[in-house]
């Protein structure tokens, strides 16, 4: 099979390798459609420390079920699908409690982080256990579809979080997570969404998305405009969607007393903390990570329009042409967000 291949660190060659085949319990799918997310793009130059070559990367995906592994119910060969990033054990403490983004055990597809190595699908083939398979409705396209798994960060962000019918939310950092949790918010009830961004082209689509208000963070003071939209008091809820030391201080700043913070971007392993404001108003800093069973609900969000993607697919394009994609987004060009490549 023609699978894309991280050779070593920014050098991506396609290659011919080995079809998997299924193992008890697994689907073989014929990847239709992968999104490179920005974590392939920041493991394509080695910052994140876990795509380690020789590795195939890829985990926003859509397929067919080409071929079924032993004891597999429920699924059958030419059936549309998607699967969740992570591969939980489906046996450990969290996994019975239903925290399966905690799993013990957890592997995260198109990953090599020393721990383990699990192939991804920027390949014509991917293996996934069936308990991370979800099937497709036939009117949602296998491009469309590539984006779910973003969208379960999202709305698994805003799950977690608390947050009251008519409540002001800020969202920091418009990128594509940042997007798609601005949107579950206002689903989830939130009066006023403001967007915060240091890229005007950004904001006019988180505005386009429903943000009752942008703040451009490299013309304006963000906190005291948020304090301004708030009547000084701050808003109820934030989602911190880039992960840096001046975007989480500046999503804590900018929450009113009692309110809550809920970490999603992690770009920096490390930063420094406003401690004794977060101790001195109360406020509630909690982290996300991936999602923990929200997939069929973003597939019915995304299905029925309630989610849009539109805005944030920037081109569709070849395995081939994968190499020159990458290069793109790891130079930031400019109104580049998410480019889905097919197998």
């Amino acid at each position: 099979m023609k699978a894309l291949v991280l050779t070593d660190y920014r050098k991506l060659e396609l290659q011919d390798l080995p079809k998997p085949d299924p193992g008890p319990g697994e689907v073989l799918i014929r990847v239709e459609a992968c999104g490179i997310c920005g974590s392939d793009v920041h493991g394509y130059d080695g910052s994140t420390g876990r795509r380690i070559p020789p590795l195939v990367m890829g985990h926003e995906a859509a397929g067919i079920v080409a071929d079924i592994g032993a004891h597999v119910t429920g699924f059958q060969t030419g059936q549309r699908v998607t699967f969740d990033s992570t591969v939980s054990c489906g046996h450990c403490f969290y996994c019975h409690r239903g925290q399966v983004n905690l799993c013990d055990n957890r592997q995260v597809l198109g990953v090599s982080c020393g721990d383990y190595r699990r192939a991804g699908a920027f390949a014509e083939f991917v293996t996934v256990p069936t308990r991370i398979l979800y099937p497709l409705p036939d009117s949602l396209s296998f491009q469309k579809a590539a984006m779910i798994e973003a969208i379960s960060v999202g709305v698994h962000a805003v799950a977690i979080t608390p947050i009251a019918l008519n409540d002001t939310v800020t969202v920091v950092g418009a990128g594509m997570i940042g997007l798609l949790t601005l949107q579950a918010a206002k689903l989830a009830g939130a009066r006023r969404i403001i967007a915060v961004d240091v890229d005007d082209g950004r904001l006019a689509t988180a505005k386009s998305l429903g943000a009752t208000h942008t703040v451009n963070a490299k013309k304006d003071d963000a906190i005291q405009a948020i304090r301004e939209i708030t009547g000084g008091r701050g808003a109820d809820v934030a989602f911190e969607c880039v992960g840096t030391a001046v975007t989480v201080g500046s999503a804590i700043e900018s929450t009113r007393k009692g309110g809550t913070v809920t970490l999603v971007g992690n770009l920096a392993p490390k930063i420094e903390f406003p401690l004794q404001s977060v101790v001195t108003r109360q406020i509630r800093i909690q982290g996300s990570c991936a999602s923990a069973g929200e997939i069929p609900a973003c597939i019915d969000l995304l299905d029925s329009g309630a989610i849009q993607v539109d805005p944030m697919l920037s081109a569709f394009a070849s395995i081939e042409e994968g190499p020159q994609w990458f290069e793109r987004l790891y130079n930031h060009e400019a109104n580049l967000m998410k480019v889905v490549l097919h197998p």
